[in-house]
Parts: C-alpha cells; structure tokens; sequence
C-alpha cells in the first residue's frame, strides 16, 4: 500500500468515525495510534506518549485555561449582561436595533474572550431569549447569534491565531493585528444586513415600544459605564501584549486578573460563580487539550508518511494548478472539513501540511492566517454538522427547531463568504495595520 493510499484511508476512517458520534479526539487519536501501530509496529506506541510530553511543554498553551476563564467570569457575574442593557438602551429605537446591539455585544465579548463558545452561549442566554419576547423573527436572531458569535476567532484576542501561531511559527501580535480590521468589517457588514432587511420586512425587527424608547439622556449616558470595564480589561490584555510590555501568557493571566478584580469591584464574586466559573473553564480547557494532544500524534503520523510532499506535489506537479487555484482548493478543504471537525481539530490535523504549502506558493502566513480563520467561521455554520449549528441547538430556546437553525444561517453565509473573496482579492485589508504598526 502505497504512502498516499494509506494517508486518505487514516482521513477517510477518521471522518466515518466522526459520523458515528464519537468524540472529536476519540476518533482522531484512535486512527492515529492504529496507523502508527500498522506503519511502524509496537514501539509506535510510545508516539501518543511523546505528543503528550510535547504539548505540556507548549509553554503557551498556558493562554488557553487563562483566556477562557476570563471569558466566563463575565458572563457569570453579569457584565455582560450590563452590556446588552446599553446596547439595548440605545439601538432599541429602530427597526433590528436589538439585533444590532447583539453584534455590537458580540464584539465586546470576542475583545474580551477569543473564543464563539463563550460569545453563542451569551448570545443564546441573554439576547435570543429578549429579542423573541420583543417581537423579532427567530429564524433571524438565530442567524445573528450565530454570525455574531463566530467574531469570537477572528477578533483579538482570538485563541484560534494563537494556536495557528505556534504551528505557522508566525508573532501572535501581528496576526492579532491581522483579524482585527476583517472582524470589523466583518461585524459591519453583518449590521448593514440587518439594517437593510428590517428596513425592507419590518415585521422581523420592531422597534421598542414608546414608553421605554422614552428613556432621559441622562440615562442613556449613565449606561455607557458599562462599557468602561470590558474596555480597561482589553486595553491591559491585549494593548500591553501588542506594545511589546507583557508576553502573550502574562497578558492572558493579566486578562484573568482584571476580569476577576472587575468582579470584585462590582460585588458580584460569590463562591458560587467562581466554582461555577472553574467548571467550566476546565471542561472547556480539557476539551482543547485533547483535541490537540490526538491532532498531534495525527500530525506525526502524517508527517511520518510524507504527506506534506505528497499534496505539494499533487497540487503542483502532476495537477499543474496555479498558486491561487491552490489556496482555493485548500479553503474548499477547510469547508469541507469544518461540516465534521470544530477549528481548533482542522488547524492542528491540517495547518501543519498546509502551512509550509502555503510558504512555497509565496503567500504571507500572516495573511493566509486571517484567510483561515474566516473559512472556519464560515465552516462553522454550514449544514449539516457544522459545529455552531449543533453548539446553538443544545443553547437555544426550544421554540427554535433545527430546520429553523439551518435556515437562519443561509445569509449570514453568504456576508462571511463575500468578506473571504474581499480579504482574498485586497490582501491590504488584513495586513495594513500590522504593516504599519510594526513601522512604527
């Protein structure tokens, strides 16, 4: 059997398992080590071994316990919940302006977490079910909470660059750097939608009643406070890390600490909402760390058997394709693959094949980067086992089906995928502010 072969038998084995409703790092590490096991014989069983030793050595792993605990901090203890009454207070007087506020609030959240897990389950909690009581058509909100949830990977701090980082071996700051000006266009292409369709369908988007859009400005000032914590916390986080004063772990542990002291301050840290916060901060934790720890022993395989030469030289050699017809076959992999695998399982099983791929085309890593990161948004959301799409089910209200879940994301698709063709076609977009910032 020739190394080929055996490379799409371990992926094609890999992506039945995952049909059968295994867990993601389950069927990952289970096709590994029987590879191993057939490719090299019984000392292949220390191959898991070794990626586990790899990965506790992964000094930067550290960023992902700290980043997602400072996430669910200020979802437990009701921040962000102060942010949506602002956003609500001042978008519930037009047509979709709670809608609006949600992507607004789906900003701020990513800003402060680098992750759509801790974004969905806000979105889901606390906007989905306010917006249904107003009137708002919920196959839309469905949509909006969804799209808005996926800024969390591509937004700073995204914990996806900084995975995709240490395997592209490319400055988490610049990539970081990268995301930012694609996720807001991104956020404000997905507001002008909304904006033009309840300006076309009312119905979808009803304005808040008289008595509460007749709030004193006086109030309305006063709930701009609440924007003033999440602000600080990105500005020592992220800003610190960028200017070049902390280090990418220490400015996920200064991230963790300001978000418990903002805790603190409002009088809001019981003991309940910190073990609360622990549980799931290790749940989550320990779901990255295994995912990983079988993509790594994945990967080895793979690299074991040549498959980065073998795609080289499928792609350039014997299908003679141009650089850009490449990288379109690449992102077409990456939507194919996130129907059955969440972001963090595609970078690690793939990113290393790719990624030096990528280098020989001649493409910025730092660029090819944000292109990723966007085809895993879009991934995220496509039928029928799109990541999101399930994550949404088990968060959402139960008047909302999963026929309405598919249907709501069809537009919200296709914005995430015109935003893809631009930042393809105007590579500026994501590299002018690293560029001029590393000037500087």
């Amino acid at each position: 059997m020739s190394y080929e072969t055996i490379a799409i038998v371990m992926f094609i084995s890999m992506l039945v398992m995952l049909l059968t409703g295994q867990r993601v790092f389950a069927a990952i590490g289970f096709v590994s080590v029987t590879a191993a096991l057939f490719l090299y014989g019984e000392g292949a069983i220390e191959m898991p071994f070794n990626a586990a030793f790899k990965l506790f050595n992964w000094y930067p792993m550290l960023t992902l316990p700290l980043f997602i605990y400072m996430g669910y901090i200020l979802s437990e203890t009701g921040i962000a919940n102060d942010l949506y009454d602002m956003f609500h207070l001042w978008f519930g007087g037009i047509r979709g302006g709670l809608a609006i506020g949600t992507i607004g609030l789906m900003i701020v959240i990513s800003a402060m977490n680098g992750l759509s897990v801790a974004g969905m389950a806000i979105g889901a909690t606390i906007a989905l079910p306010e917006m249904l009581r107003r009137g708002y058509d919920k196959i839309m909100i469905t949509g909006v909470v969804q799209a808005g949830s996926s800024l969390g990977i591509l937004v700073p701090p995204s914990v996806v660059l900084v995975l995709y980082g240490m395997i592209a071996r490319q400055p988490v700051s610049q990539l970081w750097l990268a995301g930012v000006i694609p996720g807001l266009m991104m956020a404000g292409m997905f507001i002008i939608y909304i904006a033009i369709r309840c300006k076309l369908q009312p119905h979808l988007g009803p304005t808040l009643s008289r008595e509460e859009r007749e709030v004193p400005l006086s109030v309305k000032l006063n709930s701009l406070k609440a924007g003033i914590i999440p602000f600080l916390i990105f500005f020592f986080m992220t800003g610190l890390f960028v200017m070049g004063i902390t280090s990418l772990v220490e400015s996920s542990a200064v991230g963790a600490t300001a978000a418990t002291l903002a805790a603190l301050a409002k009088r809001r840290l019981s003991r309940e909402v910190l073990e609360a916060t622990m549980r799931k901060t290790l749940g989550i934790s320990c779901m990255f760390m295994w995912i990983i720890l079988a993509a790594l022993c994945f990967g080895a395989v793979f690299d074991g058997i040549g498959a980065v030469r073998a795609i080289e030289s499928l792609f350039i050699t014997k299908w003679d394709l141009s650089p850009w017809e490449v990288l379109i076959m690449m992102q077409l992999s990456y939507l194919v693959m996130g129907m059955f695998l969440d972001d963090t399982a595609m970078l690690v099983i793939v990113a290393p094949l790719y990624v030096p791929l990528v280098k020989v085309l001649g493409f910025d890593l730092i660029w090819y980067g944000v292109l990723y990161t966007i085809t895993c948004q879009i991934a995220y959301m496509t039928p029928p086992f799109g990541y999101n799409l399930f994550l949404m089910r088990a968060m959402a209200p139960r008047e909302i089906t999963l026929t309405d879940i598919y249907r709501s994301i069809i537009p919200f698709v296709l914005v995430m995928t015109l935003a893809l063709i631009l930042v393809m076609a105007f590579p500026q977009i994501a590299m002018w502010l690293p560029e001029k910032i590393r000037l500087q």
